[in-house]
């Protein structure tokens, strides 16, 4: 038996030997790195990419980077599919005492890093940049990309469990510094030309799916359009995790989705989208926005300072979507407004925000041509007629507007079903109504909205909801909520004092008239923006009296 045992123990050893030895870890140092090297250990280390692209990473493979490194050149991996129990990593490693992150400059390259028809793969721990230098792709008329990350497919089939980890993307553009664009750009949709983008996500194969993408605790900052976008199409783009992010400056949205199923989008830090500090940016975009998406959680996320003529709300949710829910938020100093819903959009909703001073820019001035709103219900809808947008709910929201800023509501007359109600709306200036930008009522008839409930908000004046908004509030609450701090830029400035005006005297959210599914979350909300737990009924506003 002794004998037998021992027997065992030996394979056993030996099995875990060969594995170890079979396992893939190749690290790259453009120091004292050499392509005539295995690769294998840090003393003998790759110096450039150009080894890795030549062999065949298996699952569990491991490529790594010397801290300190600076690489100049893009890295590529094409068909390369880990497990999720063995996903292939791209890292870094500790070379020396130097503890700074590895640099991939991308310059005079297509992208810092692509991953071609991928699955199972993690990138963590490496800083990416690319100012200027940007490749122009075969066939393509005057749009190129030049991205931090690029994740895309070319063939058909299923690709997921792409992680994005700790990354530092910074300073990226197509075009070299000095570059100025034409004053119509900024006018166009999503801007005509070449730009620099943070990380984009690509699927536009009808017969392929990219499922399962995290990306987290990254900074982007400085890119000349979006930071983070995701496009995919009829919604082949699923399960999407965007957390703890921030995006700083880019030149276009913070943060973008298109055709995406199933996302949630948590505790990130936009601040200056939209940014025109720079002449090769686009200067418009709004912190975050959606379009063509349904089932999307946005919650626990700061939109700031969001810049541009148009757009640019702290968080907006174009059209097309459904069942998507924003709430926890903190929205400041958006030039375009805090709540945006557009046509054919179905059960959405703002609930237990706090949005400051939005909506400021003024139509006509310095070259805008939208009005700043703090609350937009349109049915734009691109070239079709005007739809919806349909049971919008909008609840339990904390807005301030300092008395310099006049306040702009617009609601189109083809909204069906608003739910309007326990919102303190503590505007000190002027209020006033205005069109929807695309809205023409003087051709498109008068208003047809219907299933209204809009009752049991909290007014600072009888004056915060113009009279000539197409719906009207058939129970105000005037009052002053007596915030600890109005005006300030941090959250717990809003804290009411003026407990008797506000505790318990919200009502319980119901569904709409008509409206079968309410939200597909639940219209009970469990706890306030600070996460207390709400008990009967709730306070009136973002947060509850204590």
């Amino acid at each position: 038996m002794n004998k037998l045992l021992l027997i065992i123990i030996v394979l056993l050893f030996a099995s875990c030997s060969k594995e170890e030895q079979s396992k893939q870890i190749y690290y790259v140092n453009s120091e004292t790195g050499s392509d005539t090297n295995n690769g294998m250990t840090p003393e003998t280390a790759w110096k450039s990419f150009d080894r890795i692209t030549k062999i065949e990473l298996k699952p569990g493979a491991q490529i790594l980077l010397a801290s300190g490194s600076v690489f100049q050149g893009g890295l590529v991996l094409e068909d390369v599919s880990g497990t999720s129990d063995s996903p292939v990593e791209i890292s870094m490693y500790k070379y020396s005492e130097n503890t700074n992150l590895p640099v991939i400059d991308a310059k005079g390259f297509t992208n810092g890093i692509t991953l071609l028809n991928c699955s199972n793969v993690v990138v963590s721990d490496l800083e990416i940049t690319g100012n200027g230098g940007g490749v122009v792709q075969p066939g393509n008329s005057g749009q190129n990309m030049h991205c931090g990350v690029l994740v895309t497919t070319t063939t058909e089939g299923v690709y997921e469990n792409i992680q994005l980890k700790n990354l530092k993307i910074r300073d990226v553009f197509f075009e070299d510094a000095g570059y100025k664009r034409g004053k119509d750009e900024v006018r166009t949709a999503n801007g005509t030309q070449s730009y620099g983008w943070g990380i984009r996500v690509i699927n536009q194969l009808e017969k392929a799916e990219i499922k399962s993408i995290v990306i987290e605790n990254c900074v982007v900052s400085n890119v000349s359009h979006t930071g983070i976008k995701l496009t995919g199409r009829n919604q082949n783009i699923s399960d999407v995790k965007l957390c703890n992010n921030r995006v700083l400056f880019s030149g276009g949205p913070g943060m973008q989705m298109s055709g995406v199923k199933n996302a949630h989008i948590q505790k990130n830090y936009i601040d200056h989208s939209g940014s025109n500090n720079d002449s090769r940016k686009w200067g418009r975009g709004s912190g975050l926005w959606t379009w063509g998406c349904s089932d999307v959680l946005i919650e626990h996320n700061s939109f700031r300072n969001a810049n541009g003529p148009g757009d640019s709300a702290g968080c907006h949710i174009d059209f097309n979507c459904k069942n998507v829910v924003v709430q926890y938020c903190f929205s400041e100093n958006n030039a375009g407004g805090f709540c945006e819903i557009l046509g054919n959009n179905y059960n959405c909703a703002y609930r237990y925000n706090i949005s400051v001073n939005d909506g400021h820019r003024v139509k006509g001035e310095n070259g805008a041509f939208q009005e700043g709103k703090i609350f937009w219900l349109s049915g734009y809808n691109g070239d079709k007629p005007r739809k919806g947008p349909f049971n919008s709910y909008f609840y339990n929201n904390t807005i301030y507007v300092k008395k310099d800023i006049v306040t702009k509501i617009a609601v189109d007359r083809a909204s069906s079903g608003v739910l309007i109600a326990n919102n303190i709306f503590c505007i000190e200036g002027e209020s006033k109504a205005v069109q929807g930008d695309q809205y023409k009522p003087e051709t498109e008839g008068q208003s047809q909205v219907e299933n209204i409930v809009f009752k049991n908000n909290l007014y600072l004046k009888k004056e915060n909801w113009p009279v000539d908004v197409l719906i009207q509030d058939e129970d105000q609450i005037i009052g002053d909520p007596q915030f600890k701090n109005p005006g300030g830029l941090n959250k717990e400035d809003y804290i009411p004092g003026n407990i008797d005006l506000i505790k318990d005297k919200g009502i319980k959210i119901e569904p709409i008239p008509g409206d079968p599914i309410g939200l597909t979350i639940g219209l009970d909300v469990e706890y306030d923006y600070f996460g207390n737990k709400i008990e009967g009924l709730p306070d009136l506003g973002a947060i509850q009296c204590k």
